[in-house]
Formats: structure tokens, C-alpha cells, sequence
């Protein structure tokens, strides 16, 4: 029962590199995301203003589109391994730059812009290598399983690291939260010194401009793959409120760092559970309707957390937010990377890392300036409300989409899947298929270390 409920340890026990990538991200993200308390704090503590809040966060996400999308391009062409080294080393610099733009007591707010900005950029550089790596280091029909275990990875940063940075800045000072994020970009930097290195595959298209634009035309007509953008789209931008939680905590709650740090940790911690226990979302077929449910719950779920003001309440839902955020990230990322051939995909990476990390900061700016307008309660219900018809929506314009199912032929191909020597998996994918459906059996890979 366990089994069918609780995360496949499959891709760490069978792959080395991919157990290094999870050690170096799990240790990275936990650092970074003490920044992402610790960035919005120190410009609210100097402006006083949730609007400046959501504009610094904008003013990250140009920066961080054109990372993304040169990463990609730049991915499907060269040693990603390579990628992730430098980009790693670069951005423990910049988390050096914010400590020491913290000693004394007026920190400047232009180089928390500018600092935040080119640290954004490199983010999105360095997270599309790193998305689009995992397909090559685990076996295809554990994909699911694997893009579980970066959620994970996300989802303790995202419990562990505001919860610890909202103790670190009320007990000691905020330059202590950036300078233990650059000490974690070495660490990390040291897991990926250590992995095999990531070639690009052998039809690859030179980077550029143009390569970016053959990524963007093969997305025509391919409704699967527009809808797993644009619901995302939908639930970050009218459904994340987090740039109004230094408000909340300090004006709702009546608290201070520590509030602001739960409330930051809150989704995270559901997310966290409702990563541990995607057993049972390896076993979905019809990913997309699960995809579309999911948010629709978490909509609902931050409507009614703009209408309470009791904290231990506001988290629970905050929570319950975050869990169905979880399941809709792992199941998009399942449904991307088995719908696209290697040599786009880094791409393909760098257009959902665009809107993953993009969609939040369009959010910031959307629930700051509704907020400064109409209230702050005002900004998360609407919000919250625009997030479940923008998924009906969506659902209803794209029936590509909408009818999306796992088959075993969205399996059959890529590398890692070897089916002669792996009955399970075979067993696996009969379980899959439709009654009226004939198993499809893919031939053989070479299996990854």
C-alpha cells in the first residue's frame, strides 16, 4: 500500500549523476531561498511598500526570460555540465555582493535591484541545463518519479529555507541569510564538479536566435505542450499572493520576521507532502484533467486564504495550496519532457522555466498593485477566483490539451528505458495501457549508471 502511495526511490538508487544533481540542488535551493525571504524583507523594511515589493521581483523577470531562454538555446548545444559550473560559481558571488551590500544600516535599494536582477538571469540560465538534464540521467518510465524528487528538493528549500532565514534576520541580521547562501553555491558547486559530463545530442541546433525560434515553431499546433505553459501561467500571475506576506505578517498577523517567514514556508510544507507521496500520480493517465483539478484547488484554495485572518487557518490553506501546486508541477514537467525529442529540449526547458520563475513576478506585480488600489484581501480573492476561471478557461480552448493521456508510447522512446532486462517496467506499461490499446514496446537504450 506504501508503495502505491509513497514516492519511487528508483532514480537515486539507480542512477549516480542524478543523485549528485538532487545532493548539489537540494543544498543550493535551500540557500537561495533564503534570499527570496531575505530580498523582499530588506525592501520593505527601506520602502515600507508592497507595491516596490512586486516591482522588484518585475524587475528580475526580464532578466530571467533572457536567461532562460540563451540557456536553452545555448543547452541543446553544448555540455550542460559545463553550464552548471559556471553558472553556479557566478552566483555565489552575487549572494557575496548582497551580504556586503547589508553591513550598516542603509542598505541600497539600487543594488538590491541590480544584484537581484543578474542573480535572476543566471537563475534562469542554470535552472534550464538543470531541468533538462534529468531525462538523460534516469530511465524514461521514471520520469515521473524523478521530476517528483526535484519538486522535493524545491519544496524543502521552500519549508526549510523561509522558516530558517525569518529566525536568522530577527536573530541575528539580514547579511548573515545572503552570506550563507554564497557558502551553499559552493557546496553545490562541488556536486556538479563531480558528475559525468552532459553532452549535447548529435543533431543539435547551433545556439542563437534562430535556434530560439525553432523552439517557439515547434510549440504550433501542439496544444499539449501550450497548455502546460499557460495553466501555469494562469495560476502564478492571478494566483500568487506572496509578494503581500510582508504586509500580512506585519499588518494582519501582527507579527514580524518569524510570521513572514511561515507564511513563505506554508505552501512549501504541503508541497513538500504532496511530493513524498506522488505514487500514486506515476499511475495517472489522463495527466492533463489531473493537471487542470490541481489548480482549480489551489485557486480555491488562496481565495479562501484572502478571507481569513487567523494565522494557524491562513497556513493550513497555504498548505493545501501548496499540495496541489506539487502535483500540477511534477505532472507538467512529465507531460513536457515525454512529448519533446532531445535535441529541442533544453528549449522547451527554457520556455517552462521562463514561466515557472517568470509567472510569480508578473504575479508579485499583479497582487502589489491591486492591493495598493483595493485593499490587500481585495487583491488574494480576486486573484484566487481569476486563477479557477483562467483554468476552465483553458480547459474549454484547448481540447488538445484538456485530452492529453500517458500511453505507452509517450514511453516508448529515449534514451534509459531498456525492456528486455527490466520485466517490471514492462509489467508497468501494460498496467498503463487501455484495454483497447496495444502495448507498444520500445526498443532497447542503453540504460543510464
Amino acid at each position: 500500500m506504501a508503495g502505491r502511495i509513497l514516492i519511487d526511490p528508483a532514480p537515486l538508487r539507480e542512477s549516480r549523476d542524478f543523485r549528485l544533481l538532487f545532493a548539489g540542488q537540494l543544498v543550493g535551493t535551500l540557500g537561495s531561498q533564503l534570499t527570496v525571504v531575505a530580498i523582499p524583507f530588506q525592501v520593505f523594511e527601506i520602502t515600507r511598500s508592497s507595491l516596490q515589493v512586486g516591482a522588484i521581483s518585475v524587475a528580475q523577470l526580464g532578466p530571467l526570460v533572457a536567461g532562460a531562454l540563451v540557456g536553452g538555446a545555448v543547452g541543446d548545444a553544448v555540455d550542460r555540465r559545463k553550464m552548471l559550473l559556471g553558472t553556479t560559481g557566478v552566483l555565489a558571488l552575487t549572494s557575496a555582493a548582497l551580504a556586503l551590500n547589508s553591513v550598516g544600516a542603509h542598505p541600497s535599494l539600487a543594488v538590491l535591484y541590480v544584484v537581484s536582477a543578474l542573480a535572476a538571469g543566471l537563475t534562469g540560465f542554470a535552472n534550464t541545463a538543470r531541468n533538462a538534464s534529468v531525462p538523460t540521467l534516469v530511465a524514461r518510465h521514471h520520469l515521473t518519479a524523478a521530476y517528483a524528487f526535484m519538486q522535493i528538493i524545491i519544496q524543502v528549500g521552500t519549508v526549510a529555507g523561509p522558516a530558517v532565514a525569518g529566525v536568522l534576520i530577527g536573530v541575528v541580521h539580514v547579511q548573515s541569510v545572503f552570506a550563507i547562501d554564497a557558502v551553499t553555491y559552493q557546496l553545490t558547486l562541488g556536486t556538479v564538479v563531480a558528475m559525468a559530463p552532459i553532452p549535447p545530442a548529435p543533431d543539435a541546433a547551433r545556439p542563437g536566435v534562430g535556434s530560439v525560434m525553432e523552439g517557439l515553431r515547434y510549440l504550433r499546433g501542439r496544444q499539449q505542450l501550450q497548455g502546460v505553459y499557460l495553466i501555469d501561467v494562469n495560476a502564478m500571475v492571478f494566483g500568487m499572493p506572496r509578494a503581500l506576506f510582508p504586509a500580512l505578517a506585519l499588518e494582519v498577523f501582527h507579527g514580524g520576521a518569524t510570521t513572514l517567514g511561515w507564511l513563505y514556508a506554508a505552501p512549501g510544507a504541503g508541497a513538500l507532502l504532496g511530493a513524498v507521496t506522488t505514487g500514486w500520480v506515476t499511475r495517472l493517465r489522463r495527466q492533463a484533467r489531473a493537471i487542470i483539478a490541481a489548480v482549480v484547488v489551489w485557486g480555491a484554495a488562496v481565495t479562501a486564504f484572502g478571507l481569513v485572518h487567523v494565522l494557524g487557518i491562513a497556513l493550513a490553506l497555504l498548505a493545501v495550496a501548496g499540495w496541489a501546486d506539487v502535483i500540477s508541477a511534477v505532472l507538467r514537467n512529465t507531460v513536457l519532457q515525454l512529448s519533446i525529442p532531445e535535441s529541442f529540449r533544453s528549449r522547451l526547458s527554457a520556455f517552462q522555466m521562463a514561466v515557472v520563475q517568470g509567472g510569480p513576478r508578473l504575479g508579485d506585480l499583479e497582487s502589489g498593485t491591486v492591493a495598493s488600489a483595493f485593499g490587500t484581501e481585495l487583491s488574494i480573492v480576486s486573484g484566487g477566483l481569476a486563477c479557477i476561471v483562467g483554468a476552465a478557461l483553458l480547459a474549454g480552448v484547448l481540447p488538445g490539451f484538456r485530452r492529453h493521456r500517458l500511453t505507452p508510447a509517450n514511453l516508448a522512446a529515449g534514451p534509459g528505458l531498456t525492456i528486455e532486462s527490466e520485466p517490471a517496467a514492462l509489467a508497468e506499461l501494460a498496467e498503463l495501457a487501455e484495454d483497447d490499446a496495444p502495448l507498444v514496446i520500445p526498443e532497447r537504450a542503453d540504460q543510464p549508471d
